[in-house]
């Protein structure tokens, strides 16, 4: 095994990537390894999984490139567990994770890795919506909103699912559309006040906010963005 305790900054990438694959091994073995990482299973991994992808994009915005070598190794680091925990379970390994996402870069990537041409960013980005459209027809994923992840912050998944719905035509001509339809849901929400049944508001605030979602998408605005700005402002 190679040597696990100590790296170098001149090392490959390679030879460090090993390193953290024995380390990660060394931690989940059943006579030696730590109690607490012996014990994880994938569903107690996820959402440490969740916070280190967000961590890394709270350095992103802070602009603190320094930190991002150690934000990015503590997210790797959660993808080489879940990896490790499949291999235990013989279901795939590591490698699989990596051919996988390299293979499917390849098929995305018509223009960089075959005969295909973009004319620019935007003829790219159609290719790749019709190749990631073919990969869902492929894993028989019904609908325009298959795939969506159910996971995804609320916010998130509501511009993606309406950007989906867009797609096939089902979207408001402009902004000022959508501003209609949000003076709609507020007076909906007015009305529902006086008589404070909590699963109406739960109701009529949640269109709100997706309609909210829906009119940050209009303006080519992230609303997980906006509302962390936001936050920042308070």
């Amino acid at each position: 095994m190679p040597e696990t305790r100590t790296g170098h900054p001149s090392a490959p990438a390679e030879t460090e990537l090993r390193r953290l694959l024995d380390i990660m091994a060394a931690l989940r073995d059943p006579a030696t390894g730590c109690p607490w990482d012996k014990q994880q299973t994938f569903a107690t991994i996820a959402p440490y999984t969740i916070e280190e992808a967000y961590e890394v994009a709270d350095a992103i915005a802070r602009g603190d490139v320094a930190a991002l070598p150690d934000e990015l190794g503590d997210l790797l680091f959660q993808v080489v567990y879940h990896a490790r925990m499949a291999e235990e379970a013989g279901h795939f390994a590591f490698a699989d994770v990596a051919r996988t996402i390299a293979d499917k870069m390849i098929r995305r990537h018509p223009h960089v890795f075959g005969d295909a041409a973009a004319r620019d960013a935007a003829s790219q980005s159609a290719a790749w919506e019709a190749q990631k459209s073919a990969e869902r027809a492929a894993r028989a994923e019904a609908g325009i909103l298959a795939g969506v992840p159910a996971a995804l912050p609320a916010l998130m998944r509501a511009a993606k699912l309406t950007a989906r719905a867009a797609r096939v035509g089902f979207d408001w001509p402009d902004a000022a559309a959508v501003l209609d339809k949000l003076d709609e849901e507020i007076a909906e929400l007015r009305a529902e006040l006086p008589e404070a049944r909590t699963e109406r508001l739960a109701d009529e605030v949640g269109d709100l906010l997706f309609v909210l979602a829906n009119l940050a998408r209009k303006l080519d605005l992230d609303p997980e963005v906006c509302l962390r700005q936001a936050n920042l402002k308070f």
